[in-house]
């Protein structure tokens, strides 16, 4: 019996009972956020309201700049307490009704059952990466620099004595650096070849260009250059000179927060400038780059820890499994957070940190699902 071209495309991708348990999934996954977050934001504004307003805060900046850009990032943020949530809410109640023992009964097995859970699970990490590595940051820049300016100061302002490779052989010297206008003071440039030094400059003041295109865009004031060719030296002065410095303010003014409003792809430019200048405070931003990944990655974890814990009907119901699946879910964000904390603090790599959550709960996956009903 030969099988044509034409009936392969006859044979739907999603049965109509993957599209119920996609949509019941993806429908649970969401009015839970909803849920949720409004009850965050109700405790958020409860705690946080008089101060913002006592400072000056109108109400279009708390809710534009504020709340808007507070719901996606905690949404987020515990996206994988929202599946595990979502999953056991609605598997429960498919056994409760006896709907999964039907299904097995036409001969379905768990394998075919995990299909729509795993879609849905696959929507759901591309919505949460694409959302945390690009559309996030630029609204948490924006809360972050609401709280600063009403509710706690966080922002670094000015630092001392900065000293960081700009290019090979080259070193920049800052004695004084302050953000509010944007000036360091006592610069000094050194280029370097062969280990001997060939080029010297001093400037009284440094200012950052905050208006050109070029992000590294800088003006020297009041400089000299000293050129030493040989035993010949020669000496250029002059009150201002534009230049391009390859270092920005952020590269040294690291405030608290700050990988959080950088997008994965700045995030991963970042990181790489910064160890070929040999400058070590980067963990929290390695960690932030991997942890958009690895968060993304749970989903599909959960979502089979969630599917097995819950297909079985069981006499505590739905109340049980729920206990079972939020104490997992917040022991799993926690675990998470503790191993961030073992990078920064105990050397450990940033990606062997943020995936050994992952690893654990997915050694506890593969043991859940062998224990499913078949």
């Amino acid at each position: 019996m030969k099988l044509k071209f034409s009936n392969l495309f006859q044979v739907p991708l999603l049965k109509r009972l993957d599209v119920y348990i996609i949509k019941k999934f993806l429908g649970t996954y969401f009015f839970a956020i909803a849920l949720i977050i409004s009850i965050a934001v109700v405790f958020d504004m409860n705690e946080n309201l008089d101060k913002f307003t006592d400072k000056g805060a109108t109400w279009y900046a708390i809710i534009t700049e504020y709340y808007l850009n507070f719901i996606p990032y905690f949404s987020n943020l515990f996206s994988p307490l929202f599946v595990f949530i979502s999953v056991i809410f609605f598997t429960s109640k498919l056994a409760e009704n006896s709907e999964i023992i039907a299904m097995f009964s036409t001969g379905m097995s768990f394998k075919r059952l995990m299909r729509p859970y795993m879609i849905s699970a696959g929507l759901i990490a591309l919505l949460t990466y694409f959302l945390g590595a690009f559309i996030i940051p630029r609204g948490s820049e924006v809360r972050l620099n609401f709280e600063d300016q009403y509710k706690k100061k966080k922002k670094v302002d000015y630092v001392h004595n900065v000293q960081m490779e700009v290019a090979d052989g080259v070193i920049a010297y800052i004695e004084r650096y302050e953000d509010y206008n944007k000036t360091g003071y006592r610069f000094s440039l050194d280029k370097f070849v062969d280990k001997k030094l060939v080029s010297h400059l001093t400037a009284r003041r440094v200012v950052y260009d905050t208006l050109s295109a070029n992000k590294e865009q800088w003006q020297l004031r009041d400089y000299m250059i000293r050129e030493l060719e040989g035993n010949h030296e020669i000496i250029k002065r002059g009150d201002k000179l534009d230049t391009i410095l390859h270092i920005q303010p952020r590269d040294f003014l690291i405030s608290k927060g700050q990988q959080e409003t950088m997008t994965s792809p700045e995030l991963k430019s970042y990181v790489e400038r910064q160890k070929e200048r040999g400058f070590a405070n980067i963990k929290e931003f390695e960690i932030e780059y991997h942890k958009r990944i690895a968060m993304s990655f749970a989903s599909f974890i959960l979502t089979t820890i969630g599917l097995s814990l819950s297909s079985r009907k069981t006499k505590g119901g739905m109340g049980l499994h729920l206990g079972i699946g939020l104490a997992l879910s917040f022991s799993y964000i926690l675990f998470q957070t503790i191993s961030a904390t073992f990078a920064v603090n105990a050397n450990l790599p940033p990606v062997i940190a943020v995936w050994i959550p992952n690893i654990l709960y997915a050694g506890i996956a593969v043991y859940l699902y062998h224990k499913a009903p078949k």
